[in-house]
Formats: C-alpha cells, sequence, structure tokens
C-alpha cells in the first residue's frame, strides 16, 4: 500500500513535485439576497484551486493518495467586500486493507471573516502575511495534513503543526479588520484557532497525539488482521483522553477529536466485549456526556 509506505516516510523530502490535497468547496450564499451570485462561484473556483494546486510539502502522492478533505463555507453577510461566514472541514484517510475510510477531522469556523473582491488572487506566501483569507486557508491545509501524518507516524505532523502555529503569529500581529483576527486571538476564545494548534503543540498533549497514531496505525489499520486485539489496542489508550480533560477541562483539541470519532468509537464497541464496553462507556461519558444518547448505545447493544 504506497499511501501508508508514504505516510511512515512522512518526514521525508522525496522531491517529487505533486500536491497533497483532494479538497471539494461548497459555498452556500443561501443567506444573501440578490440575483447576482457570480461573486461565489468565483470564490469557490478561487479556494478550490488554491487548496489543490499548490504543493504544500515534498512528500508525494499519487492522485488516488492524496487526502480527501469538504470545506463548506456559510456565508451569513457581505458589506463592504467583507464576508462573514462559518466554515465546517472535514478530512478523512483510508483504512489498511478495507474501503472504509475514518474521518481525520470534523472542524467548524464560527469566525471564517476575510476581505475578498471578486477575481482577487489568493497566493500563499511562507512567512508572508497577504490576507486573512490566504492564512485561514494555508493553516487549514497544515492543520489536515498534520493530522494525515500523525495517523501514520508517531508525531509525525509536526512540521506541519509547526507552520499552524507560525501562521497564527504572523496572523496576531499583521493588520487586519477587528472581525478578521479574532479567530487567532490568544485569549479571545479556548475554542478557535490558536486554542487549537496550541494544545496540539503543547508538550502536556504529546500522549494524545502518541494515541492518535495508536488509534490509526495500530488500531484501525489493524482490524483486518485481528479485530479483538485490534479493538482492545483502541481501548486500551483511551484513557488518555480522560487524563488530558482532567489536567485542563474542556480542552479543544479533545473535543474535536470527539468531534470527528464519536460515532466511529460508538460502532467500534457496540461490537466489543462487555468489560470494553463499560470501560469506554465511562470514559466517552466522562468526558464528552453532552453525546450520552450516541454512547449509550455502546452498553445497550448485544
Amino acid at each position: 500500500m504506497k499511501r501508508l509506505i508514504l505516510g511512515i516516510v512522512c518526514l521525508v523530502a522525496l522531491g517529487v513535485q505533486a500536491q497533497e490535497l483532494n479538497c471539494t468547496v461548497t459555498i452556500n450564499s443561501d443567506k444573501i439576497e440578490g440575483s447576482n451570485k457570480s461573486v461565489f462561484e468565483t470564490l469557490k473556483q478561487t479556494i478550490t484551486e488554491y487548496m489543490n494546486n499548490n504543493r504544500w510539502t515534498n512528500m508525494t502522492f499519487a492522485e488516488s493518495e492524496k487526502i480527501e478533505c469538504n470545506m463548506m463555507i456559510i456565508v451569513n453577510s457581505v458589506t463592504d467586500n467583507l464576508f462573514t461566514c462559518e466554515m465546517q472541514l472535514q478530512a478523512k484517510r483510508p483504512v489498511y486493507n478495507t474501503t472504509y475510510t475514518t474521518p481525520l477531522i470534523n472542524f467548524k469556523d464560527n469566525n471564517f471573516v476575510f476581505t475578498y473582491q471578486e477575481y482577487d488572487r489568493i497566493e500563499y506566501q511562507q512567512n508572508v502575511f497577504t490576507n486573512n483569507l490566504t492564512a485561514m486557508l494555508a493553516y487549514y491545509v497544515y492543520l489536515i495534513i498534520g493530522h494525515d501524518c500523525d495517523s501514520y507516524q508517531r508525531l509525525g505532523g509536526t512540521p506541519y503543526f509547526q507552520a499552524c502555529e507560525d501562521i497564527v503569529s504572523a496572523c496576531q500581529s499583521a493588520s487586519m479588520e477587528a472581525t478578521e483576527v479574532k479567530g487567532w486571538k490568544a485569549f479571545d476564545s479556548n475554542r478557535n484557532r490558536y486554542a487549537l494548534i496550541n494544545n496540539l503543540m503543547d508538550e502536556a498533549f504529546k500522549k494524545y497525539r502518541e494515541y492518535y497514531y495508536t488509534y490509526h496505525r495500530l488500531g484501525l489499520d489493524m482490524m483486518t488482521s485481528n479485530v479483538a486485539n485490534a479493538r482492545a489496542t483502541i481501548a486500551d489508550g483511551l484513557p488518555v483522553l480522560r487524563e488530558a480533560n482532567r489536567a485542563r477541562p474542556a480542552t479543544y483539541v479533545i473535543n474535536t477529536f470527539l468531534d470527528a470519532k464519536a460515532d466511529e468509537l460508538t460502532n467500534i464497541f457496540m461490537k466489543g466485549t462487555d468489560k470494553e464496553k463499560k470501560a469506554v462507556y465511562e470514559i466517552l461519558m466522562d468526558i464528552d456526556p453532552t453525546r450520552n444518547n450516541l454512547y449509550e448505545k455502546i452498553i445497550e447493544s448485544k
């Protein structure tokens, strides 16, 4: 499986020109009145080309190995070229020797705000702030790649999370509209772009990131070899999430993990042993009680 081999050498520069993402972009402008919606179609095409046509790393991906992702932008208002939006980002990767794809990210940004005029070009220049749209998109590209690499190699996503951190730093000192800078602020919210990458780069969450690798590479990817052992591996590591959450309650990175994995975890452990069901249910209810109706399926299953 070439994709797996690429993951194992995630930090090696292979020197072959290739893009990393296959991103489907959707823009919902239903809230905006008027019949002329061409700017939204132009924006969609511009973002799609930016995400998919740039080369973001030194890794090489065959067409079939590109990281599948979806970006939905909901436009709430447009005033003097200032777009106030929400953005939902999802990314996934294949599970070894199956047709199943597992979600890596299921993330919502409620402060996706940027200035844009139709036919504006967006070009990313490393370590140079050009505009907020360019910066946000680059941040999310590296966030996706970082998660993908972390799932194949222990802490393999570090260089790409570092790139996210560099973008955050640049945006915090850049000149932009007050509404645009909101998602980058250190103390504005514990659920924004700054908070997420701060968690991922924090040494305190190193064990969480190592479990992210264990979950995917030693758990999901081993399901076809020995489903019982693979499921046990995922269950055995799950207390790491509770430890991180207890150390820092409502930690954003743990929330984002469960936003992506809650359904998958439920499906996995509905088929688990009684001991696994009880242990996993208690952990998930401790750290994520709002999804109690979902997690109750684990202990109710026969």
